[in-house]
């Protein structure tokens, strides 16, 4: 493996004119009026394909000449694709923008240094929230327009939660261990579990991890799974909670969907993004409600996490990088306008922290009584702790969520961190 990433940073540094111009036929006209077509890659076509060309919209008032071609492209497919393009250095067959996956983010800037355009010339960063400017961080430049909002929250069942005896404020600012303790309330009192998991993919794991500012990698990019006091305190309140019988276990995540929807328990707490899935039954309309994250009782950590979210990259091999920026920063980065448009028909929560001036992010959503949990969210996404998720993001998370999978099963903490370090390191020093 060192000596594979040794090769892809070889062909990534061997002369720039691989990556700025990518093999491209064509230079960018010189006319500031001649037609620009941005090609972009990017997946599912009732978020980011639509936000796109709501942007497009928005630009072409002022740009008239620029146009956007969306091609539909899977997250798999993307990394697929800019990997075989660059280490082949065949880029010509790249889009001029596409959206990257936060975890794939690093793994990709380090990998090819050279392959992206960064943004601090065009785009405000500072405007973002700093747990999404965080993760395209490398040698002192950004590298992504960040998009989605992964800012986490409780989402709790009203009716369940009061049936307890237990009010939603209850929830509000919590540590995991009162967590705990108000989950065997309404267990007992409601009769439902308060939360449900899928062992094998724990995300309240990461979530609980990012809530205390880290990762599964120090500062130096070592793995820090073994000895790591937040990772071990994170498996003994997961066993705790499963233990309890406050946890559901579920075997997937058309499962995890189905035991919110189906009224089978009385929370989840995840990123924003699942709001769309809550919704979706309508039938429970004005029997939820939303508050923060719970943090720890004595391990440093804030009520605020994220999961998930993607960012927008300019390919150095892009006939019109100028153009891409521009777009990118004049809509993504720049416009209420934009915002306020493809929040109320997407549910798109900006982490363009600016966007709470939008007039849809104040209004009352009756699903969950009235909250105006859009206002609410942006405004945590601004208190989450930033982390740098590395290389090898993808092999740690799953190294320690098969470690919590066998501590349920019976296994020692210290025996399966043990081979969750010596796995990812494995892995690392190949």
């Amino acid at each position: 493996m060192k000596r594979s990433i040794a090769i892809l940073f070889i062909l990534a540094l061997s002369g720039a004119a691989v990556f700025a111009g990518g093999g491209r036929q064509n230079a960018a006209p010189a006319d500031p009026n001649a037609p620009v077509n941005l090609t972009v890659w990017c997946w599912d076509p009732n978020f980011n394909i639509y936000a796109i060309k709501e942007a497009e919209k928005i630009y072409k008032k002022d740009h008239p000449n620029v146009s956007v071609t969306v091609v539909e492209t899977s997250l798999q497919d993307v990394q697929q694709k800019l990997v075989t393009a660059f280490t082949s250095r065949q880029t010509q067959t790249l889009p001029d923008i596409t959206l990257i996956a936060e975890n794939d983010i690093q793994k990709n800037i380090q990998n090819f240094p050279n392959a992206f355009v960064a943004v601090n010339d065009k785009v405000d960063i500072n405007q973002f929230a700093k747990f999404k400017t965080g993760v395209s961080s490398y040698n002192g430049k950004n590298y992504t327009v960040p998009f989605d909002n992964g800012a986490t929250a409780m989402f709790l069942r009203r009716d369940y939660i009061e049936k307890a005896g237990l009010k939603v404020s209850d929830f509000d600012n919590i540590t995991w261990e009162r967590f705990i303790e108000l989950g065997k309330i309404v267990k007992e009192k409601a009769g439902v579990p308060l939360i449900s998991f899928t062992p094998q993919s724990p995300d309240t794991l990461f979530i609980m991890l990012q809530g205390a500012g880290q990762w599964f990698f120090d500062n130096q990019g070592k793995a820090y799974i073994k000895n790591n006091p937040t990772i071990r305190r994170i498996i003994e309140l997961h066993k705790e909670m499963v233990d309890s019988g406050i946890v559901m276990l579920v075997p997937d995540w058309n499962g995890y969907i189905a035991s919110l929807n189906g009224g089978t328990v009385a929370s989840t707490i995840q990123g924003c993004w699942i709001i769309g899935s809550i919704a979706a039954e309508t039938s429970q309309s004005g029997k939820w409600a939303m508050v923060n994250t719970p943090k720890f009782a004595n391990i440093d950590s804030v009520n605020y996490s994220s999961q998930g979210g993607s960012g927008w990259v300019v390919l150095s091999s892009s006939r019109y990088p100028d153009a891409a920026l521009d777009f990118l920063g004049k809509t993504f980065a720049g416009s209420v306008d934009f915002y306020n448009t493809i929040l109320q028909s997407s549910g798109a929560i900006a982490t363009w922290l600016p966007a709470i001036n939008a007039p849809a992010y104040k209004e009352p959503h009756p699903f969950f009584g009235g909250q105006r949990v859009f206002e609410d969210l942006v405004s945590y996404a601004e208190k989450v702790p930033s982390v740098k998720y590395g290389l090898y993001n993808y092999e740690a998370r799953d190294a320690v969520g098969r470690a919590i999978a066998e501590v349920l099963q019976g296994a020692s903490i210290d025996s399966v961190l043990d081979s969750a370090q010596k796995n990812v390191e494995f892995l690392m020093n190949q």
